[in-house]
């Protein structure tokens, strides 16, 4: 490791050219002024060599000595250190390790360095502080020992807690729900993904404001001439937290009409599909699962890969086809968490629709997470809430290459329709594809027509729309036996054999 003292003598030959490196500072020959002549000179650099106006003249012992250290490093210098605590009210103690451990994966997508982490045994948090008065006194302690900036708890705190932790930590406090917000705010790409993340934050922080210091809750009262008041300005004014509620409850207005106007846009889309009878695939679970990974694998979509939580908060959706030429969509959703806040879950609520209105649900598991089962619980609470738990279902465990198999048992046993894939190896995704296909609504109409070969327009509906059953080219034409809808079912009524 060299010194910052020593880097200026060793990176360029320009350093050791200009200095001698004696402790008296002075520039190297290149001129025969003495030091008598600097102290002559005009303050501009008005008739000096090019060589002088060039040079630096260099104050010895005036650097900090740090040792050099990489990029990386210097970008770890710049992240929050964080101290995680948690309350274990229910469950195991694994249960709540594993709870923690997520917390710690989320603080570090926000770009933050974790510190430590502790829980307390409690029966429920306390109403004042979430961990007690007497661990309060505890942790400011650990947080002054480890020089800790933050403090993340697992849960959703009450202002009056976040209030209280921060008046006697005196470091920031930050509760679950807002550590997502803030991975929401970093991940938003679209417009209507930045403006649904402001409304959840916005509708969290209303409920949150503080004043800092009297002025700023003092009402423009009493003698208010000089601040522009007068005549007809006295008496009780708005406080600073009113005027401050007032602006956000403004905000959030407009906020919900403009994702209003985007919600109307997405419901024409999808009632766009439906009129063509178009069966649409959600793919959804727990955050990180490998649901974009897992759309790439199927129709080569493309879309962002990233092993972090909440890479893809916009949906995208695909088109495909089955095996016997059906077309179907494939929408890759918003990932889910444990205790998802339900602000987050409001404002996303007609993203969110697109699993609610699909018609056949992915429910993509990591099998390689510690807790699998907790994860497809997490997912369905959010499913209940958007009311799309009447879904049909097809549990898909991907990971395969990187999970135990004897972890994976107790799914399979307990979810009838499940099946274990790897979106990064592509174990497993013929046979989802065979499930997928078989689980898609299939038209009920049977017909069977004798179509011109100059209808070649109704044939390829056939195709895409109905469920070709057989085909067989005559000399008047080819002749489909298939299952199509009643739209496509009335097209074809004129070409339809009738039966012997």
């Amino acid at each position: 490791m060299t010194t910052q003292s020593s880097f200026y003598d060793e990176t360029t030959d320009v350093e050791t050219d200009l200095y001698e490196g004696d402790d008296s500072g002075t520039p190297l020959t290149g001129h025969d002024e003495t030091e008598s002549e600097y102290d002559d000179r005009d303050l501009s650099t008005e008739g000096l060599e090019l060589e002088e106006r060039q040079a630096l003249r260099r104050v010895v012992g005036m650097s900090t000595e740090l040792t050099d250290i990489s990029e990386v490093e210097y970008r770890k210098l710049l992240l929050e250190r964080v101290l995680l605590v948690g309350v274990w009210t229910e469950g195991s103690a694994e249960d709540a390790e594993n709870s923690l451990a997520e917390l710690k994966l989320l603080a570090e997508t926000a770009g933050s360095e974790v510190l430590d982490g502790v829980i307390q045994r409690r029966k429920k948090p306390d109403p004042a502080t979430f961990i007690g008065s007497g661990k309060v006194s505890d942790l400011r302690e650990l947080v002054a020992a480890l020089g800790a900036d933050t403090v993340i708890a697992d849960g959703e705190l009450a202002p009056a807690q976040l209030r209280n932790l921060e008046d006697k930590l005196k470091v920031k406090v930050v509760d679950r729900t807002a550590l997502i917000l803030d991975i929401f705010a970093q991940h938003a790409k679209s417009k209507e993904g930045k403006a649904q993340v402001e409304l959840a934050q916005l509708q969290y922080m209303k409920q949150r404001l503080r004043g800092w210091g009297g002025n700023l809750s003092r009402q423009a009262g009493g003698r208010v001439g000089a601040a522009g008041g007068g005549i007809g300005g006295r008496g009780p004014g708005e406080t600073k937290i009113e005027t401050d509620r007032r602006r956000i409850n403004t905000k959030i207005a407009k906020l919900r009409r403009l994702l209003k106007d985007m919600k109307s846009t997405r419901s024409t889309m999808r009632q766009e599909r439906r009129r063509n009878l178009v069966p649409s695939v959600a793919i959804a679970g727990y955050t990180n699962a490998g649901k974009s990974s897992l759309l790439n694998r199927i129709t080569g979509a493309g879309v962002l890969v990233e092993d972090a939580l909440f890479a893809t908060l916009d949906p995208t959706t695909r088109r495909t086809t089955t095996a016997d030429g059906r077309v179907y969509t494939l929408t890759d959703t918003v990932g889910f968490v444990r205790h998802l806040p339900h602000d987050i879950v409001e404002a996303f609520r007609s993203t969110l629709e697109e699993v609610a209105d699909a018609d056949l649900l992915l429910h993509v598991v990591d099998g390689s997470h510690p807790d699998p089962l907790a994860q497809i619980h997490a997912v369905r609470e959010v499913l209940a809430e958007i009311e799309a738990s009447d879904v049909p279902e097809i549990i898909v465990i991907n990971k395969a290459d990187a999970a135990d198999p004897l972890a994976l048992a107790p799914i399979l046993h307990r979810e009838p329709r499940a099946i274990v894939v790897s979106a990064h190896t592509g174990e497993g995704i013929d046979k989802l594809r065979e499930l997928l296909e078989g689980a898609l609504p299939q038209p009920h109409i049977a017909l069977d027509v004798l179509l011109p070969y100059d209808r070649g327009d109704l044939m390829s509906r056939i195709h895409s729309e109905g469920s070709v059953e057989q085909l067989e080219h005559t000399a008047d034409g080819t002749r489909v036996t298939a299952r199509v809808h009643p739209a496509l079912a009335g097209d074809l009524s004129p070409y339809e054999v009738a039966s012997a």
